[in-house]
């Protein structure tokens, strides 16, 4: 048993019983459709007003291994929350900090998972081989384990976590909290082999010899390229890579232009400007309300001192051989035809400049093609594995999901489809 690292739980949080109880436990449970794992989240709520906090961890872990990390940092706004029925007329009740209030007390009191699917546990104890520790990887691992197979976890660094670990600032997810949740899923008797990255350290070839199935959830995070003169320069960086590798510029001092309005931007903005920066703008092309990034994310950067340029489009990132300036122009939204929503259209003769010393860009993010071209998978035009309706590969007993699989890029969808390859496995094994 892993001994869990001490941290200060959202048990100590004041008012859990009137968040509870804020719930109307509705019938029709709006809430559960709005979620991508499909928690069902009255029932949950009303066993933590009744008190029969065990019971509700149960209710969650039949859908998810990973309540102390989603209710943290999931975009609830968009997700759960947005489809309460309190929030027609009000606040909508506060389903991520209830979620993680239960998640650290059952970890802390070491709850056992709902036993999900255990009458089909399989009489022959099948391996299964999962590449990459991210939210969709640790799902799938702990649903696999839970139902009797042998997993084993193959991990490119040297701790596990992924995504989760490399590509969310700490201030928004503590590591202690990670371990915690890692651990707890590693204690259904998973194995670990680090610093194996696929394709250098380990063939797919050698993973099919070896077990029985393969599930590949590697992330996709190559920095999307907006293809503008300059963005070779000194000083430019994708979102994705400073956010994973955590290796950054001085920036004390330092005018640095964000590129981008979704959380990665939000999470760029936010680390830079705790690291001493002058000033930090987040540049959007489109208005405010179309930010994809979360609501509470945008205010936290703006109360941080992070400033916003929206409907402003960058066009040329200037240097001799490191940055000095950035061309930006205005844009306006018009309607186009066959699009759902208002599109940037640059203002003819509204450009400016800005002298800036750092962008980064933090626009998206696409999978290693290298890595998906040397393993032999098929993938589609923009670079993601492609998969079938139950995320089988072009290659039989090989499966694929999250990011690297075009999932919708938030963690409760990736962990979504690491739970599904888990059930399609369980069920026909």
């Amino acid at each position: 048993m892993v001994i869990l690292t001490h941290i200060s739980y959202k048990e100590d949080m004041e008012g859990i019983d009137e968040l509870a109880n804020y719930c109307l436990n509705c019938k029709t449970k709006p809430c559960q459709g709005g979620c991508p794992l499909g928690n069902d989240i009255p029932e949950f709520i009303k066993n933590v007003k009744e008190g029969h906090i065990e019971q509700a961890y149960k209710v969650l872990s039949k859908t998810t291994v990973l309540e102390s990390v989603c209710g943290r940092i999931c975009p609830h706004m968009s997700q759960c929350m947005g489809k309460c029925v309190r929030g027609l007329k009000s606040n909508p009740v506060n389903i991520g900090d209830l979620e993680a209030y239960v998640g650290d007390v059952a970890i802390k009191e070491g709850y056992a998972m709902d036993d999900v699917l255990k009458e089909n546990i399989t009489e022959k104890k099948l391996s299964v081989a999962i590449v990459g520790s991210g939210p969709a990887g640790l799902t799938c691992g702990a649903f696999l384990a839970r139902n009797g197979f042998d997993v084993t976890i193959f991990e490119k660094r040297d701790k596990l976590g992924g995504l989760l670990r490399y590509g969310i600032p700490e201030f928004r997810l503590d590591r202690d909290v990670l371990d915690n949740v890692i651990n707890n899923i590693l204690n259904l008797g998973i194995k670990v082999e680090l610093n194996r990255k696929l394709g250098v350290d380990i063939t797919l070839e050698e993973l099919r010899k070896r077990f029985d199935k393969v599930f590949i959830s590697i992330g996709a995070n190559i920095p999307w390229s907006m293809g503008i003169e300059g963005e070779t320069l000194e000083g430019v960086f994708g979102g994705n890579s400073l956010l994973e590798y955590n290796v950054h510029p001085d920036y004390k001092g330092k005018i640095v232009a964000v590129v981008g309005g979704g959380n990665v931007a939000m999470d760029c903005a936010r680390t830079i400007i705790k690291k001493g920066a002058k000033k930090v703008y987040i540049i959007y092309r489109r208005a405010e309300e179309q930010m994809p990034a979360e609501r509470a994310e945008i205010e936290e950067a703006r109360k941080e001192g992070v400033e916003f340029l929206f409907q402003t489009n960058i066009l040329k990132i200037i240097g001799k051989n490191k940055v000095e300036k950035i061309e930006c122009i205005r844009t306006e939204l018009i309607h186009k035809e066959g699009e759902t929503r208002l599109s940037p259209v640059n203002v003819e003769g509204s450009n400016f400049e800005m002298d800036v010393d750092y962008v980064v860009m933090a626009i998206g993010s696409m999978p290693d093609k290298q890595i998906i071209e040397k393993i032999g998978l098929e993938y589609d035009g923009k670079g993601y594995i492609k998969v079938n309706e139950n995320y089988e590969t072009s290659i039989e007993n090989v499966f694929a999901g999250g990011d690297v699989a075009g999932t919708k890029a938030t963690v409760a969808w990736a962990a979504q489809t690491g739970r599904k390859v888990a059930e399609y496995i369980i069920s026909n094994s």
